[in-house]
């Protein structure tokens, strides 16, 4: 399924800001300082590309043919799982934020803490989230779904796809990753 393709490509770029994140605590607990712009930026990616980007089109179009076309067992797996994990990954970021803004005011040790532990707590999330989206929930969609539901799956992620909003932040965001990559590895 297209759709499913582009999914499971845009996990690509999550799971890479995860390992980001993760390079960039490893070097706080080595001696480096906070970056909060850094941080700013992981936040900004977060929120705008992987929640209403990405999300939008598991939530928006997916999940809600699954739920209205396969039943019970689908909205389970999606309202008591998938959705479930998703809110978890906004109060990651949500927390993040909060620290890198209290961090700004006042640099302490238990704000760094913070941030370190709800970056890793993320990404840790998103790891295990992407693997089952990825290796169950995607699969048991092609599967099941009919290709008439199929295909008004692709359509609308086609027409979301083609939104020049969605162009735009698709574009601004991918170039952040780079940015933090480049961080990390300059």
């Amino acid at each position: 399924m297209y759709s499913i393709d582009i999914l499971v490509e845009e996990h690509k770029s999550i799971i890479a800001l995860t390992e980001e994140l993760r390079k960039e605590c490893t070097n706080i607990l080595n001696g480096k300082e906070i970056d909060t712009d850094y941080f700013e930026k992981a936040v900004f990616f977060a929120r705008n590309f992987g929640d209403k980007y990405h999300h939008q089109k598991e939530e928006k179009i997916l999940f809600r043919v699954m739920m209205e076309k396969l039943g019970p067992v689908a909205t389970q797996l999606i309202r008591g799982g998938m959705m479930v994990e998703h809110d978890f990954g906004r109060l990651y970021i949500g927390s993040i934020a909060d620290a890198v803004e209290e961090y700004k005011k006042n640099p302490d040790d238990a704000l760094k803490l913070d941030i370190i532990a709800n970056a890793v707590g993320y990404g840790n999330l998103l790891t295990r989230h992407i693997d089952k989206e990825d290796n169950a929930v995607y699969t048991f969609a092609e599967r099941s779904l009919s290709d008439e539901d199929k295909k008004t799956v692709n359509d609308e992620t086609l027409l979301h796809e083609e939104d020049k909003n969605n162009i735009e932040i698709r574009r601004r965001c991918l170039a952040i990753l780079e940015e933090l990559k480049g961080k990390n590895n300059g």
